[in-house]
């Protein structure tokens, strides 16, 4: 069914009628579209250069830790400053890339590129771990601060107010790809999306539930929360919320990184219940996704290293 013919039964649809009477155009247009719109996944051409949407959220998010850290050396009390943030920038990057990467193949599908090892380095074919990503900016972190003479705990604790919003830009890039869609909701929701990119799944989930395949029939597609939508509020937004407030003040050395270890931990572990998962793993033990048990290790290490710094830094206060 062809996306003008599916707009135009949900147009016909009484109960549509009613929700746009009563909704202000801009929720309705934002919030309430029942299909994604599919955005092109290219910003801009330049000739043979095609520059897409995804690349653009990481630049993005590099462009905000450079602005954010800034902003705290300024500020002062920090040992950072803007020429070795500059420096810190590469080790970043290079910790998101190949630790991403990395993260991606052992986590999440080690047994294809075990027997295609070649595709490792097509990163441009997709396929990141945030997981890894942050491992490898951990371990670019500890070189980094053996470089200038740091404490790991220092270049972690100031960098961790920095990442959230890099995050959230991310999650805008899966917004606008249509990949890494929600779980199936009601289609009453007015958050509800139908992800034409997911009509393959769709197809298979549908043929195995009579009430998703009618929606899929009246639709075109399942309605699925927006996820990504969701991790940028929570992973992105207001983490960077609280953890940017949090380090505002002077605080125990290794506090506000486990603030953000935590803190992701736990978001990240919300959101994947709204969130499909990945088509080659499904639901692990318990009934909880590759990502949940991910981020387990994150909150609890976070949390006991949170209390454990706060008290350490009383006693030596």
């Amino acid at each position: 069914m062809k996306t003008v013919e599916k707009r135009a039964i949900i147009a016909e649809r009484p109960s549509e009628k009613r929700v746009l009477r009563i909704m202000p155009p801009f929720v309705f247009q934002v919030l309430y579209m029942i299909i994604h719109p599919q955005f092109d996944p290219v910003a801009l051409q330049l000739g043979p250069l095609a520059i897409r949407w995804y690349a653009l959220s990481y630049i993005v998010g590099f462009v905000l830790f450079m602005w954010l850290g800034r902003r705290r050396i300024k500020k002062g009390g920090t040992p950072f400053t803007n020429e070795m943030l500059d420096d810190f920038l590469t080790w970043g990057v290079l910790g998101v890339i190949l630790g991403g990467r990395l993260g991606f193949v052992l986590f999440y599908q080690p047994e294809y590129y075990l027997s295609h090892p070649t595709d490792i380095i097509k990163v441009w074919n997709g396929g990141m771990s945030f997981h890894g990503g942050f491992l490898g900016v951990v371990a670019a972190s500890w070189l980094f601060a053996r470089k200038h003479g740091l404490k790991w705990l220092q270049v972690l604790d100031f960098i961790a107010p920095l990442v959230p919003l890099g995050l959230a830009s991310g999650r805008i890039g899966n917004f606008i790809n249509g990949e890494l869609w929600g779980r199936i909701t009601d289609p009453a929701a007015f958050w509800a999306m139908g992800f034409p990119q997911a009509a393959d799944v769709d197809a298979r989930l549908a043929a195995g539930n009579a009430q998703w395949a009618q929606w899929l029939l009246q639709y075109g597609a399942l309605p699925r929360h927006p996820s990504q939508l969701y991790q940028f509020a929570l992973e992105g937004v207001l983490l960077f919320v609280v953890v940017w407030l949090f380090s505002n003040k002077p605080r125990p050395t290794g506090q506000t990184a486990m603030l953000f270890l935590a803190g992701y931990g736990l978001f990240r572990f919300i959101a994947e219940y709204a969130r499909q998962p990945d088509d080659y793993l499904g639901l692990l033990t318990l009934g909880l996704s590759m990502g949940q048990w991910l981020s387990l290790p994150m909150l609890v290490l976070g949390a006991a290293g949170f209390v454990w710094f706060g008290k350490r830094g009383k006693q030596a206060a």
